[in-house]
């Protein structure tokens, strides 16, 4: 973190593997969600979501407040709930209404949360089922804070 003054660029412990992250996207039980109200206020929601197909992946109203910013302004912030160790994502939301994708989506949310949600349950008449593909992530381990900082940027 050179910036800050604690490690020059060549010294530390090395960067941290995307798998590691993606490791902790599949484990944080739930994920944050970061979007803008129109009027430029942030507007933070904790989501059930899953990491799929390399995006993160969530279901919500149509009329959620998280959703009424998507629309209007897709980019966004992706957090894992272990602020000890977090990954963050900057990306792009898109709202998915392919029935194979959701239903991929339903599977792994399914397995990852032991619950039943049922492909009605995420029709897109009643309901978004999101996807939001990284334009670059963040990841820091917390035992090794001053030389694990890591990121990425896409296409990887």
């Amino acid at each position: 973190m050179p910036d800050y003054g604690i490690l020059a660029a060549d010294e530390g412990s090395g960067l941290l593997p995307w798998s590691w992250a993606v490791d902790r996207l599949h484990a944080s039980k739930n994920l944050w969600v970061a979007t803008v109200w129109p009027d430029g206020r942030p507007q933070i929601s904790a989501v059930w979501a899953v990491w799929l197909d390399d995006a993160v992946w969530f279901s919500c109203g149509l009329h959620a407040r998280k959703l009424v910013n998507l629309r209007a302004e897709p980019r966004c912030s992706v957090a894992t709930d272990d602020s000890d160790s977090p990954v963050v994502i900057d990306g792009v939301a898109e709202i998915v209404t392919d029935r194979a994708a959701i239903r991929r989506f339903l599977g792994a949310l399914n397995a990852k949360y032991q619950s039943g949600v049922t492909e009605d349950f995420l029709d897109p008449g009643t309901n978004a089922s999101v996807q939001v593909r990284p334009v670059t992530a963040f990841a820091i381990r917390h035992d090794d804070f001053t030389g694990s900082p890591t990121r990425w940027r896409w296409p990887q």
